[in-house]
């Protein structure tokens, strides 16, 4: 609750914007249909997005279809699940001095609170179903660690209007459906399952693998294996109704591109390498699962501990396939986000085997250990989300130098910001011999055409005793740069020939340290390769529109060993 009042717009220099970007492709199915009754020409939207700039620029939420109609390219089952919430906003909306036309502010609050309070009562109850098979001890510190060190906290309490929020209720409800039917079958649990699954399905597709947990429930002996089929056997006019929901879960998104596009089934462009698939989606420094959400180690830990429980084959195939599926998609990075955003909704089903290894651990005498290590996980999550939404964790363009640098950093220096666009970078100067090679201290009105770089610095400045053999090298740019247009698009760039060959480095004026308008420090190094030639450096801003700008200092210094 307090990330969600956090970025609420409670602050009257924040406008609340839910419905963005990805956000947005699952949630046009409503205005569309409840407002504007026009789901295939939206002649309405442009005029919306030129009030609520929503898009990203550009309409990728929807394509043209040959038939001249537009086609949502995401799927409606989010919108299914948002619709009371919509309701809620309209009604509020028409009843104020609001535009009730879908984007305005009761409409985001109401999406934004009401996914909140899916999500909370969703983990009351998966704490009733962990309780059915782990102490209370056990199964509070198993929520704790799923909803606090884990990055679902980022896709419920701030970007909430995305799939993920609004899937992760529909795993807990199959888990508790299931166990309910398998407890004492009923029609009704039979429907309930089939329905979710339906449902899910058309959230996003490969949700559909949640099959396997009624499927495979109750399957982790041979003995209840047995009386699992039998079971099925004994009530097969419930498989059938089951199939029957999943086909009515389903159905509205069949007919919504029958509409569209005059076909029941449309291709909407996703692709799987499954033979191949990216392990870096897990292990790699850009966002990977593993390094940015280290709790989710135990997630996998926790599936040598399941022997005994009636949940173990239905979870691990459930889990398994989940993650090959997922870093099989061919658009490994999945847009901007924190860790790995496309397993996050699946947790409540992670929580069993995490649960599970937390039961092993509390009769050890290291638990202590491990609840350390714990709380550590929490609040490294809990600042990264802070640090996520500063912009200083980024959404897309993270590696290993800059995460170190800013890892549990409060307040990270222009060096390590440089870092995200540079590899080059001196860890200590000490015992290097500096020498400022150019200081110029001035104030410089700049202006700029569009992708016209604006020269700062042309000159020959490295002295012979860089040429020396077997000696170490490297510059050092320091810029205090004010830009008031074309912050968002601009960088410092440096061009360092040699002889024929040329060294370029870079960084962004739009760091997210930076402000725009006011005067911001910019520092980077530049490693200098062996050589036997006198090298020229060039500084230049390059932006990629119209720019508007104080150059304040320059700083060259070298550092030799």
């Amino acid at each position: 609750m307090q990330y969600r009042l956090s970025y609420s717009g409670l602050d009257p220099n924040y406008t609340l914007k839910v419905t963005t970007w990805d956000a947005l492709g699952y949630y046009m199915y409503l205005p569309s249909a409840f407002i504007y009754n026009d789901a295939t020409q939206l002649k309405w939207f442009p005029d919306i997005d030129k009030k609520y700039q929503v898009s990203g620029g550009w309409v990728y939420q929807a394509n043209i279809y040959k038939n001249n109609k537009y086609v949502f390219k995401y799927l409606g089952g989010v919108a299914i699940m948002e619709m009371p919430l919509f309701f809620v906003g309209h009604c509020i909306a028409k009843a104020s001095h609001y535009k009730a036309d879908g984007f305005s502010p009761p409409y985001q609050y109401a999406i934004a609170f009401g996914v909140l309070l899916y999500c909370l009562l969703s983990v009351f109850l998966l704490r009733n179903i962990l309780l059915r098979f782990f102490t209370d001890k056990n199964t509070a510190i198993t929520l704790l660690l799923v909803m606090l060190a884990s990055n679902i906290i980022q896709y419920v309490a701030i970007d909430s209007a995305q799939s993920h929020g609004l899937i992760f209720p529909l795993y807990v409800l199959i888990l508790y459906f299931t166990i309910k039917w398998h407890e004492k079958p009923k029609l009704l649990w039979a429907c309930l399952i089939g329905y979710i699954i339906g449902l899910a399905s058309i959230c996003r597709p490969t949700e559909a693998i949640m099959l396997f947990i009624p499927l495979l429930w109750n399957t982790h002996t041979k003995e209840s294996a047995r009386e699992k089929w039998a079971l099925v056997k004994q009530h097969k006019k419930h498989v059938v109704y089951a199939l029957v929901f999943i086909f009515l879960g389903v159905l509205p998104q069949l007919i919504y591109w029958q509409i569209a596009s005059g076909f029941f089934i449309y291709n909407v462009g996703s692709k799987w390498v499954f033979l191949n698939p990216f392990f870096r989606v897990l292990f790699g420094w850009e966002k990977g699962w593993f390094i940015y959400t280290p709790v989710t180690i135990f997630f996998i830990v926790g599936m040598f501990y399941m022997k005994k429980y009636p949940f173990k084959k239905s979870v691990i195939w459930f889990c398994l396939l989940n993650i090959w599926i997922i870093i099989s998609w061919f658009d490994w990075r999945y847009g901007g986000s924190y860790s790995t955003r496309a397993l996050s909704h699946s947790y409540p089903v992670f929580a069993l085997p995490l649960a599970a290894f937390v039961e092993y651990i509390n009769g050890k005498k290291w638990r202590y250990l491990f609840y350390a290590l714990g709380m550590y996980l929490i609040g490294v999550n809990l600042f990264q989300i802070v640090q996520y939404n500063r912009t200083i964790l980024h959404y897309d363009d993270m590696n290993r130098r800059y995460y170190t640098s800013i890892y549990m950093n409060p307040h990270p220096t222009p060096l390590d910001m440089s870092l995200i666009d540079t590899n080059d970078y001196l860890s200590n100067e000490k015992g290097y011999i500096e020498q400022v090679l150019v200081h110029i201290d001035t104030v410089r009105h700049l202006q700029v055409s569009s992708n016209t770089p604006i020269a700062l610095l042309n000159t020959t400045i490295l002295p012979d005793s860089i040429y020396k053999p077997a000696k170490e090298a490297w510059l050092k740019i320091e810029a205090e740069i004010k830009i008031d247009k074309g912050f968002s698009e601009s960088y410092l760039n440096s061009e360092l020939k040699i002889g024929n060959s040329v060294k370029h480095n870079r960084v962004r004026l739009f760091s997210p340290i930076s402000i725009q308008g006011g005067t911001n420090e910019y520092s980077f190094y530049i490693k200098l390769p062996d050589c036997s030639h006198r090298d020229r450096l060039q500084l230049y801003i390059r932006s990629g529109s119209d720019f508007d700008g104080k150059v304040n200092k320059i700083k060259v210094t070298s550092f030799m060993k």
